[in-house]
Formats: C-alpha cells, sequence, structure tokens
C-alpha cells in the first residue's frame, strides 16, 4: 500500500470518532476533538508520519524503531512519533489502535465512552 492510501485510511479513521474534526496548523493534518488535537498526520515526499498520545502504550510503541518519543518536550507527556520511510509498510490495525488510544486520552472522557472498545 502507498503511503498516499495509508494516509487516507489513517485519516478516515480518525475522523470516524465523535466530533473529530481536521484542521492544518504548519502544513501538517490535525484531527482534533473539541479543537484539542490528538493525532498529527503527514505524508509528503515519498514519507509518513503519524503522532500520538499514548498514556498506555508509549513504552511498547517506543520498541518500534519507527517510533521515537515526539519532539517539542511532547514526549515527556505520553506523546510518540511514527515515521515510516518510502517502501516501508506501517501495520495500519497497530496504528489504528494508537489513534484510538489518543482519542480516548484527549477527548472528554463522556465523550470518548461513547465508542466502547475501541
Amino acid at each position: 500500500m502507498a503511503h498516499s492510501e495509508a494516509f487516507e485510511t489513517l485519516r478516515k479513521y480518525g475522523l470516524a470518532f465523535p466530533e473529530a474534526t481536521e484542521g492544518f496548523p504548519w502544513g501538517h493534518t490535525a484531527l482534533k476533538v473539541r479543537n484539542k488535537t490528538f493525532v498529527w498526520l503527514d505524508e509528503t515526499e515519498g514519507k509518513l508520519s503519524m503522532t500520538a498520545k499514548l498514556p498506555v502504550s508509549r513504552d511498547f510503541a517506543l520498541v518500534f524503531d519507527f517510533a521515537e518519543p515526539a519532539g517539542y518536550g511532547l514526549g515527556r507527556s505520553g506523546w510518540i512519533s511514527c515515521r515510516f520511510a518510502d517502501g516501508e509498510t506501517p501495520d495500519l490495525d497497530l496504528l489504528k489502535r494508537w489513534i484510538a488510544e489518543s482519542y480516548r486520552a484527549v477527548a472528554p472522557k463522556k465523550l470518548a465512552a461513547t465508542r466502547p472498545g475501541q
């Protein structure tokens, strides 16, 4: 799967969450819930990247070569960044689980509870 297809799959998945919206600060795609970003996505020059808040899975995520603590001090708050070079195939099921975890971490508790099992 090309990174543009993977990007679109992850974007659509994130936008399916309750009250999810999309913004484009700094030229990147930000998926937000009530004006709070829960995932950043980017696909440029053959590279795919995603940044998400993983309060539960952070340590597990960091065992992968494609993941690292997010920059700008966000890593200390549980944010991780994933980067895939041209030719690398991302595990979309894993990334979707991380998007769901990030949504639950950022969304108001009552709103996050409207999407059980994700």
